[in-house]
C-alpha cells in the first residue's frame, strides 16, 4: 500500500526531507518521529535495516506502492543496463514524476492528484494514470479547461519550478507543458537515495 499519512512524519522516518514543505520542519526535528525518536541511532541499524530503509526512501520519494516497486524492479532487471540505474530511470519516467520535475506541481502527491483528476494530457490525449511511462518525444501539458485553476496559474508563474531544469525535459511553463526529450539517465537525476543499497535489498 502507498503511505497516506502525514508527509513530514514520513520525511523524518526516512531521514531526509522528501518534499519542499518538509525541509523547514526537518531542519527543526531531524530525528525519527515518536516518543523515542531523539534516542534513535540510525547508524547502529543492521545491514538489512539500512538496505530496507533505502528501498523505502525510494518508494516514498516517488510515492509508489510496494507492489509497484517490485514490478519496476523486475522490469529493470530485464533491461541491459545496471539494475539500480534502470530502476531509477523507470521511476523518473512515470507521468506523475515528470509533472513534478517539470515544475507543474509542488509535490509528488499533488502531481499524482493532478493526473488522477484528469488535468493532464499526453500528446493531446487525457491520461489519468500516474504510473503511465512517458516515452522520449512525447509532450505533456495541462488541459486547456484546467489552466485557469489556481495551482496551474501559480505553476505558469514558476512558483514550483526548480532552479535547474532537468536536462531530459524541454519545459514551457507559460504554456504549462513540457516534452521528454530523452530517456532520463541516473547521472542526470537528483535523488537523495543510494540505489545500490536498493539493489542489494532485492537481491538478498
Amino acid at each position: 500500500m502507498r503511505y497516506t499519512g502525514p508527509k513530514v512524519r514520513l520525511s523524518r522516518r526516512a531521514g531526509i526531507p522528501l518534499t519542499r514543505k518538509a525541509v523547514r520542519y526537518f531542519e527543526r526535528r531531524p530525528y525519527p518521529p515518536g516518543e523515542h525518536g531523539r534516542k534513535t541511532n540510525r547508524r547502529a541499524a543492521g545491514d538489512y535495516s539500512v538496505r530496507r530503509l533505502e528501498k523505502q526512501k525510494l518508494r516514498w520519494y516517488y510515492d509508489v506502492s510496494e507492489k509497484q516497486m517490485r514490478r519496476y524492479w523486475e522490469l529493470a532487471q530485464r533491461r541491459p543496463g545496471r539494475s539500480g540505474a534502470e530502476l531509477v530511470s523507470i521511476l523518473e519516467s512515470r507521468l506523475a514524476s515528470l509533472v513534478l520535475r517539470s515544475g507543474l506541481a509542488p509535490s509528488i502527491y499533488a502531481a499524482r492528484q493532478y493526473v488522477n483528476h484528469g488535468h493532464i494530457t499526453v500528446d493531446g490525449r487525457k491520461v489519468d494514470i500516474p504510473s503511465y511511462l512517458v516515452k522520449p518525444g512525447q509532450t505533456v501539458a495541462v488541459r486547456p479547461r484546467s489552466r485557469a485553476m489556481q495551482p496551474f496559474v501559480a505553476a505558469a508563474e514558476g512558483v514550483y519550478a526548480d532552479e535547474l531544469t532537468a536536462p531530459y525535459l524541454a519545459v514551457d511553463l507559460k504554456q504549462l507543458g513540457f516534452t521528454l526529450t530523452a530517456r532520463p539517465e541516473r547521472e542526470q537525476i537528483r535523488l537523495p537515495v543510494d540505489e545500490q543499497l536498493v539493489v542489494e535489498h532485492y537481491s538478498r
